[in-house]
């Protein structure tokens, strides 16, 4: 590869990038409002994860058909379309989301118009870049995602002291509308690439195919264990750190969650790094070593974090930041892994299949998290147990992720990955 060529692709792959930060300012608004919502809407913890977990369930549903749709008619064409509709939901939920029930109607409506920007972006990244440096392009495309989460936060609580959290709601609506401009551009040069298919092949079921594939629905155990984890903290961290805020300082509701998303947005900064740096070693290391490594790390975070919610808050925010760059840092090398087990026919399938089990997972956690939060105070437990118990309810499911991942190690098929290093 030239320097002149590698100059594009990194030039189109930030164009790419940008336009995923934009798609995802939508993404974590509503956790930001989370502490507010809950009386003004009336809801329980419970109730409040339950918003949360319909949009998840949402994008679950996007995801599965987008990838699907991407193998059929190309990831290009799916991605483009797709953004508009994203972009039309998210306004509708930011105008109109006004109590428990409309507001998972609406936000679940969000998500399921959401998943475009996620699979085909990642399939369009593995048509681009070779396995060399594929992993690092992956884990810059995710850190763009993080970026988002991380400026919605800081957009939400800095906006909701002056306009309402309606007011920061629609501005955060208006993310995925510049996501698919930037999108046109990004994609104005790029091939609509459908992948042809034999006679055979066509008669083919894609879903049994990658079912039968053990080595890649291994990767798929892993990310579904890591989605459970990944999700509900995104969900929850805002919360629990506006909950320290006041626990701390003894601040108002309206100033406690403004600082809890100011700071969960410090925490997010972590979870950019950690992508990039966990598809950099993924590249240098292996796909295997790196999961197994970070994911240990993540779920020993989740298992202690709850706990800590006494601890001076600048400390707490970095041990969080800590905690994100290990709970995302091996999101990028499960996608990569999988481009890199299945046929390029079958990519979009693969992560229809993964997006099934992954963010169905994730879809259920937030809500576990809220019921335990319910539970724990019924019992009048301090904030420390509660919190402790609830975090504590992420990291014994993520634990089982590096068991799939060191089980995929010791196939002959892990030495596909990486060019070798598994």
């Amino acid at each position: 590869m030239n320097a002149a060529t590698g100059s594009r692709d990194f030039g189109w792959l930030l164009w790419l990038c940008a336009s995923r930060t934009s798609f995802t300012l939508i993404f974590t608004a509503y956790a930001a409002a989370i502490p507010l919502l809950k009386p003004e809407w009336g809801m329980s913890a419970g109730e409040a994860g339950l918003i949360q977990s319909a949009w998840h369930f949402g994008y679950l549903f996007s995801l599965v058909a987008v990838g699907f749709l991407a193998d059929r008619y190309g990831a290009k064409r799916v991605f483009i379309v797709s953004s508009v509709a994203a972009s039309t939901s998210a306004m509708v939920f930011a105008l109109f989301a006004e109590s428990f029930l409309t507001g998972a109607i609406l936000y679940g409506l969000t998500g399921l118009f959401s998943g475009g920007s996620y699979t085909p972006g990642l399939a369009l990244i593995a048509e681009r870049f070779q396995p060399a440096r594929r992993g690092r392009a992956m884990g810059f495309y995710l850190a763009a995602a993080s970026a988002g989460y991380a400026l919605a936060l800081v957009l939400t609580g800095a906006l909701t002291p002056l306009i309402g959290w309606r007011g920061a709601f629609i501005v955060n609506a208006a993310g995925p509308l510049l996501g698919t401009l930037l999108a046109l551009v990004a994609l104005r040069d790029t091939p609509n690439v459908v992948h042809p298919r034999t006679t055979g092949e066509a008669a083919e079921k894609p879903v049994g195919v990658i079912l039968g594939n053990r080595p890649a629905m291994l990767v798929t155990w892993a990310y579904t264990f890591h989605s459970w984890e990944m999700l509900g903290m995104k969900a929850w961290m805002p919360a629990f750190l506006s909950a320290a805020a006041a626990y701390s300082t003894g601040s108002s509701a309206t100033a406690a969650a403004s600082l809890g998303a100011g700071l969960a947005a410090v925490a997010y900064v972590g979870s950019m790094g950690g992508s990039v740096f966990g598809g950099w070693l993924s590249d240098r290391m292996g796909r295997t070593w790196t999961m197994m490594v970070l994911a240990t790390i993540s779920a020993a975070c989740s298992l202690a974090l709850g706990w800590l919610i006494d601890l001076p808050l600048w400390l707490l925010v970095a041990i969080c930041a800590f905690y994100s760059f290990a709970a995302v840092g091996d999101s990028s090398v499960y996608s990569t892994a999988v481009t890199e087990l299945v046929p390029p026919r079958h990519i979009g399938a693969a992560y229809s299949v993964r997006s099934v089990l992954g963010f169905g997972a994730g879809a259920i956690a937030p809500w576990v998290f809220g019921l335990v939060l319910d539970a724990a105070g019924a019992a009048e437990a301090s904030p420390l147990v509660t919190w402790g118990l609830a975090w504590c309810s992420l990291g014994v499911i993520a634990l089982m992720s590096p068991v799939a991942t060191w089980r995929l190690r010791q196939m002959p098929e892990a030495r596909q990955m990486a060019n070798g290093r598994r």
